[in-house]
């Protein structure tokens, strides 16, 4: 069999994926845009290379052998954005999953490695594939040594052998150093010749060959600014083809029989997924997640033929056994119940038919306690029955403990604490489409397992939750809010089918008149979906600027769009067009699908363990996610309105509370102020960190202050702050500085908070919730970095969302003991919805607004906005 050896230069990939891709985070807050990248461009490379061999070569550090020769080597490159050096570790761990060597080499570069193990594999007679962004590595093309270079993202690559390249650069593998030392590469702070680009270093080495044999000739070159500069720069020519040039005899300590690659390590690969939230890249692996525990013991249960009052206690372990997420329109396979008495699995045509069933489900006195408050009792009221009585909850004691762990399923819990008696889900049911339900003992063991899993765990863990100073977030908050949402999410939303289907027909009327005005600025007709016909339109028969390429041909992404909205009317008229076809698509087409036909509601379901901040979210769909930066986006909340004749829509949301809570627990004196005096904050910090009085602060540094503002709240960098504003990241740092010499208090509390995680180990909230970092003592710099910003952000975000979590339940009780019908139905960030008969509206106005305001008590005002009208989008 052909050895296939394929050589990766890490850097240079990473580099490419994390400026590809949106700078995206997992629900734990760690960046992984650029392992994310990387990694589907590893499990594509694996799958269509089948490699035999396989390395992945790393930069050492700043300084190289080339430092010697010319100290001003890559000076000028930007500080890496600590929001990629925090992924550079991951990347390692991945390779570590994937059992794929990496190896660096001090005082050399990625491309050292590279080159001398394509060599060593080039004598070997090896298939060699080299992986790249970086055109250096084009010298190394050979019959054997194919180089493939990543283009502007990292979905395409162009392929290179000693033809191709010939055909396209019209140069040989050899002449690629030449290239450099007459052009020289910026990036690498290689000087080169003055004026000398690509077209003419090209032209010169058609002709000569090389640069040696270009000064041989130096008497012939035409051109007295080209000979001139040629002469006057014949130093810098050489000393940039020595430093272009790869050193292929590296004193590496890695040979070809190191690095053998078998196959990727399914099940390390796996939890490496998992933990990064690579839902999408799971679904690739061909793993056996069955999780089945080797040996179990025998467990004693009864299956239930009847139900009496004696089979319950007073205190039950409850489980309502339903497969798929969505306890709205899952189907209850049956019912766990263990207690004093023993363990029973009961049908559950057996329960619903029982009275017995429902006066213990319904009894107030007695303990019951679940898996998921929330979505137990939503699943029964489908039925009917109105639990009450819990007490405990393992879903959100596991999640109160530890929010970094999954808490989706009771045998991951189990397992977690050293309790294996329970096989995982996947064991019992398959997945995906070769998901189906086991025979009757199976399951039934399988169900009762699980329930004995709660009943074990439940004194355990509200003991920790003491000991930790929780249990009062836990019993005070959390379990009643849980009861909370799961009214509201039983309660669903109306929504006018009509209204959405107006706007549906409202936006294809749009969209057919912006097709047409876009057909007439094209001057024809084409298919406006397909960017391999927009293209050519574009930069062809228009003559617009090529941005980027793609294999197929040209890029009409958005990020190429925006750069060419200003040279003709037709792109801003693509770019709405996209915008509103989304709308429809995704909106309005979507939210039709997921109305009840029964009730006309929307029935969207609210995570509440889900995210390290303690913030809910919404899914099923996302209601926290209607964009409303369109005007057309906004109006779609018009379709959300009060369920009963003569109600309203009554909203109110908390101002600014990040910044509130910022200013309270950094004991800011000019924060506090600013908001105990009801001042504009954004234009406060303008103010302060322009050195203008606030009379001349502009719009514009309104914007930047609030951005800063904002930024601080969630960690921002100064590579953030700089992508946000569109500023440099020198600008961008020069913000930041001068906010904190602003706001002292602020720095401080940020330094003080990193102190105190390093010693405890946590961060908290003002209400207790805790966020472990065991990253913050990391030796390594990019992961207690990421740590450090965790730590300074989290306290703020934590406690605006147990704010809103508390008002709700003081709002909630509030209006039950003055009797109104008003109710809760969303809870979108800081905004809550509320839908009242019209005669409540004035008594909302003064209670909901009072309610929220002193929720808790800070050093600053918590501050309500609130409105009312006849849907979402009056308010």
């Amino acid at each position: 069999m052909s050895q296939k050896l394929v050589l990766i230069d890490g850097n240079s990939i990473i580099f490419r994926a994390f400026y590809a891709l949106p700078l995206l985070n997992n629900d734990k807050g760690v960046y992984t845009n650029a392992v994310y990248g990387f990694t589907t461009m590893l499990m594509n490379i694996i799958e269509e290379e089948q490699p035999t061999h396989m390395l992945v070569a790393f930069d050492a550090g700043k300084t190289t052998f080339r430092h010697k020769t010319y100290q001003d080597y890559k000076g000028g490159r930007q500080k890496t954005p600590p929001e990629l050096s925090e992924q550079m570790p991951l990347v390692r761990e991945l390779l570590d999953a994937f059992q794929i060597k990496y190896y660096e080499l001090d005082q050399y570069e990625a491309d050292d490695i590279i080159g001398t193990l394509a060599t060593e594999g080039k004598k070997e007679n090896w298939n060699v594939k080299v992986i790249s962004g970086d055109q250096d590595l084009l010298q190394l093309v050979s019959e054997n040594v194919t180089v493939d270079l990543t283009k502007k993202g990292i979905s395409e690559v162009n392929s290179y052998t000693p033809e191709s390249l010939l055909d396209q650069m019209e140069l040989t593998p050899e002449q690629i150093i030449d290239l450099k030392a007459l052009m020289g590469d910026s990036s690498d702070n290689i000087p080169g010749v003055p004026g000398v680009g690509i077209k003419t270093a090209t032209k010169l080495l058609k002709q000569y060959q090389t640069v040696e044999k270009v000064y041989e000739h130096i008497d012939e070159i035409s051109g007295k600014k080209l000979k001139e500069n040629l002469i006057n720069h014949q130093d810098d020519a050489f000393l940039s083809k020595e430093l272009a040039t790869i050193n292929c005899n590296s004193p590496i300590q890695v040979a070809l029989e190191d690095i053998p690659f078998q196959e990727l390590d399914q099940d390390k690969a796996h939890a490496f997924f998992t933990e990064l939230g690579f839902k999408s890249l799971i679904d690739k692996l061909d793993v056996d997640s069955s999780g089945q525990a080797e040996q179990q013991d025998e467990i004693e249960y009864t299956i239930v033929e009847k139900i009496e009052a004696e089979l319950f206690s007073k205190q039950d372990a409850i489980l309502l056994e339903m497969l798929g997420e969505n306890y709205h329109q899952a189907d209850i396979l049956g019912i766990g119940l263990v207690n004093q008495n023993g363990k029973y699995f009961i049908p559950l045509e057996l329960a619903l038919e029982s009275a017995d069933f429902k006066a213990w489900a319904e009894d107030e006195t007695i303990e019951k306690y679940v898996f998921d408050a929330k979505g137990t009792i939503v699943a029964l009221l489908h039925h009917g029955i109105q639990m009450r009585g819990i007490v405990f909850d393992l879903l959100l004691s596991s999640y109160l403990l530890n929010p970094a762990e999954s808490h989706d399923d009771i045998p991951s819990i189990a397992h977690r604490v050293n309790l294996t008696q329970v096989s995982l889900d996947e064991a019992v049911y398959g997945k995906g489409a070769k998901q189906k339900v086991p025979e009757l003992t199976a399951l039934a063991d399988h169900v009762v397992r699980k329930t004995n899993v709660i009943f074990q765990l439940k004194d355990q863990f509200l003991a920790e939750l003491e000991k930790n100073d929780q249990y009062h977030l836990y019993e005070e908050l959390e379990l009643p809010l849980a009861l909370i949402l799961a009214e509201m999410e039983f309660t669903g939303i109306k929504v006018n089918k009509q209204t959405l289907e107006d706007m549906g027909n409202e936006l294809k009327e749009k969209l057919a008149a912006l097709e047409e005005e876009i057909y007439e600025l094209a001057g024809e007709e084409f298919n406006l979906n397909s960017p391999k016909q927009l293209g050519p339109i574009l930069f062809e028969k228009l003559g617009l600027p090529v941005i980027k390429k793609t294999k197929t041909g040209y890029s009409t992404a958005v990020d190429v769009l925006e750069k060419l909205e200003d040279k003709h009317e037709i792109i801003s008229k693509i770019m709405m067009y996209r915008q509103l076809g989304k709308l429809q698509s995704t909106y309005i087409e979507g939210l039709l699908k997921v109305i009840d036909k029964d009730t006309s509601k929307i029935h969207t379901r609210f995570n509440q363990a889900l995210t390290q901040t303690g913030r809910l979210s919404s899914i099923d769909p996302n209601l926290q996610n209607i964009p409303i930066r369109l005007e057309e986006g906004r109006k779609i909340r018009q379709a959300f309105v009060a369920s009963e004749e003569g109600w309203k829509i009554f909203g109110a949301d908390y101002s600014q509370i990040e910044l509130r809570v910022l200013a309270h627990i950094a004991n800011d004196e000019r924060l506090i102020d600013a908001f105990n005096n009801d001042l504009d904050i954004h234009t406060q910090t303008a103010s302060d960190v322009f050195h203008v009085d606030a009379s001349e602060v502009t719009s514009n540094m309104r914007s930047s202050a609030k951005a800063v503002n904002f930024g601080i709240v969630y960690g921002m960098s100064d590579y953030g702050l700089s992508q946000n504003l569109g500023i440099t990241r020198k600008e961008a740092q020069k913000f930041i500085d001068r906010y904190f010499e602003s706001y002292p208090n602020v720095k401080e509390y940020m330094e003080d908070i990193v102190l105190e995680a390093k010693q405890t180990g946590y961060v908290a909230t003002i209400m207790k919730r805790r966020r472990y970092l065991p990253e913050i003592n990391s030796r390594n710099f990019n992961v207690r970095s990421f740590a450090e910003r965790t730590a300074m952000n989290t306290p703020i975000q934590g406690s605006a969302a147990d704010i809103i979590k508390q008002a709700m339940i003081d709002l909630h009780a509030k209006l039950k003991e003055e009797n109104l019908q008003a109710r809760i139905l969303l809870q979108v960030h800081d905004e809550l919805i509320i839908e009242a008969p019209e005669e409540e509206i004035e008594k909302l106005e003064e209670i909901v607004p009072a309610m929220m305001e002193k929720t808790v008590k800070l050093s600053v005002p918590l501050k309500v906005d609130y409105a009312h009208g006849d849907s979402w989008y009056d308010v």
